[in-house]
């Protein structure tokens, strides 16, 4: 897979898989109501090619009113269901106002969802402020800063975290800013023996 990364997009095309069909579905509905959103966690990975299983997408939106939350509700109600409420109220005020996810998935089906939610810190907010732009196969979608991600990624460091940062720091190497990046691992305190895993050199 050829992957071009020029004028701050990246494009490149390959086979959609099940989960890529998925998200892009779901964020059509969001472009359609103006919903500004970027993807995190381990779809970025998995969208440049690294093969592991996921259940969900990560995805961060704007902190929007009632009224458009509740357009984008009726928009999916047909093909999809909220995991944790009935109704455009409860999922708004209950969870989202509180700063908690929700999720949706495909009726009928729980695999895989879309771990819904607001901005909840500083980056969070600077992931959706900052985000990379790309093209899968001419569709687009905007994905988290690859310098945060990988940081991000070393900061959780369970051993498929710290594989899916290694494997976005050795496909994007020549194109990361290392500045950016080592700011970011100071930030997340990542420890210097997990920063090495990832990059092997800047430890």
């Amino acid at each position: 897979m050829k992957i071009d990364f020029k004028a701050g997009e990246i494009s490149f095309d390959r086979q959609e898989f099940e989960i890529d069909v998925f998200t892009l579905k779901f964020i059509r509905h969001l472009n359609a109501i103006g919903i500004r959103y970027v993807l995190i966690s381990g779809y970025v990975a998995i969208v440049f090619g690294r093969s592991r299983n996921t259940e969900d997408v990560d995805i961060i939106v704007e902190k929007m009113e009632f009224e458009k939350f509740a357009s984008l509700w009726e928009s999916l109600k047909d093909e999809y269901e909220c995991m944790n409420a009935v109704d455009p109220k409860s999922a708004y005020f209950e969870y989202l106002e509180n700063q908690t996810p929700i999720r949706f998935h495909y009726r009928g089906k729980f695999i895989p969802n879309v771990e819904f939610k607001f901005p909840k810190n500083r980056w969070d907010q600077y992931s959706l402020d900052n985000k990379l732009r790309l093209s899968l196969n001419g569709k687009p979608l905007f994905i988290s800063p690859l310098e945060m991600q990988i940081a991000f990624k070393g900061y959780l460091n369970s051993e498929k975290d710290i594989e899916d940062a290694r494997f976005l720091y050795q496909v994007f190497q020549k194109h990361l800013d290392n500045a950016k990046l080592a700011f970011f691992f100071r930030e997340f305190a990542v420890k210097p023996k997990d920063v090495r895993k990832i990059t092997g050199d800047l430890g």
